[in-house]
């Protein structure tokens, strides 16, 4: 009975988060005072990664920046969420890249919309590779921030690349933990192998020429029946909000990986070991009443010091997507100055 009272409760309060006006919602944000460059560059696999580069204007010949690599959430592309905080610290002094993971948008890889963790690491790497050597950044002071599932693959590439000086995730997920137990461990073993049952079978209908199938991802409409959480991504991925339609995809597959690979995130444990990222910095930002917090929470108990747990009064997990008047830039601008001189 406790239990769902508790969850009653908490739905109660997703969905007054979610309802609330977003009169301060600015995806498409652009600054006069940040100048951007599309760019790409290969991965350590030869593929290419697309990104777009912020420089701020008061920038002086010769001198060398700190840089932040800004990763956007899982299924998305650099232009929902990315681009936004690439352009905030661009215009707070910072060298700033916001990047395409391979399989989506404008980066490499194929099929696309695939699920691989690994490469998705890479590409952060890929990006220092990029950024230190650019005669305007400073390589011994490159941070990142990852936004969602990118917050995780931030921690993997950051595990094995001491290249990453401080690292900031935002609403982030771990994407697996996220699909091996569902939210606040939701999913049984036995929907667990049902999923698995479903992928490989369907590896049998691809292989022998069959239509490709895609999973999870935000829903195309509303009913009676959708869950608050399918209402608060709805309301960014497929309103003007927040859509786009990346190079490559279609609105009908925007935000979904394929069924096949999506089960590589079974043997996805960004958290382990991750003690080992200290005496790097760490900030974990997570709305407090995001449906994602559990995995802030975690990854703060797993982490080394120095490490910080930052709590965002009423916002929920996507508000941090967006919402220029609840992310807390003044904090992220401190957190890489401190972890960056």
């Amino acid at each position: 009975m406790k239990r769902i009272v508790f969850l009653t409760v908490f739905l109660m309060t997703l969905g007054k988060a979610i309802s609330s006006a977003q009169t301060d919602a600015n995806n498409f944000y652009r600054s006069d005072s940040v100048i951007v460059e599309k760019v790409s560059f290969p991965n350590q696999y030869r593929m290419k990664v697309a990104g777009n580069l912020f420089l701020p204007k008061c920038m002086k010949a010769g001198e060398r920046y700190p840089a932040i690599i800004v990763g956007h959430p899982m299924g998305a592309v650099k232009e929902q969420s990315a681009n936004l905080y690439a352009t905030k610290m661009a215009e707070r002094g910072f060298v700033t890249l916001s990047l395409d993971l391979s399989f989506w948008g404008e980066s490499g890889g194929a099929p696309r919309n695939a699920v691989l963790p690994d490469v998705y690491a890479e590409d952060f790497s890929a990006a220092v590779d990029f950024l230190g050597t650019r005669p305007f950044t400073d390589r011994n002071r490159i941070g990142v921030i990852g936004i969602c599932g990118s917050g995780s693959f931030a921690i993997s590439a950051a595990k094995i690349d001491p290249r990453l000086r401080a690292i900031a995730t935002v609403s982030m997920y771990d994407m697996g933990a996220a699909n091996r137990n569902g939210l606040r461990h939701g999913v049984t073993p036995e929907q667990r192998k049902q999923v698995l049952t479903e992928a490989v079978e369907q590896r049998y209908t691809e292989f022998s020429g069959g239509e490709t199938r895609y999973t999870g991802g935000t829903v195309h409409e509303l009913t009676d029946e959708s869950t608050p959480i399918e209402r608060e991504f709805f309301e960014f991925y497929r309103t003007p909000r927040g859509e786009v339609t990346p190079e490559g995809a279609t609105a009908s597959t925007t935000t979904h990986p394929t069924l096949t690979s999506n089960v590589k995130f079974m043997n996805f444990y960004p958290f382990n070991d991750m003690e080992t990222i200290s005496p790097r910095a760490m900030l974990f930002i997570a709305g407090e009443n995001a449906h994602s917090r559990e995995f802030s929470e975690d990854a703060y108990r797993r982490a080394g010091e120095p490490k910080e747990l930052y709590i965002v009064p009423g916002a929920g997990h996507v508000d941090l997507y967006d919402r220029t008047g609840l992310i807390p830039f003044d904090k992220l601008e401190a957190f890489f100055k401190e972890g960056l001189k």
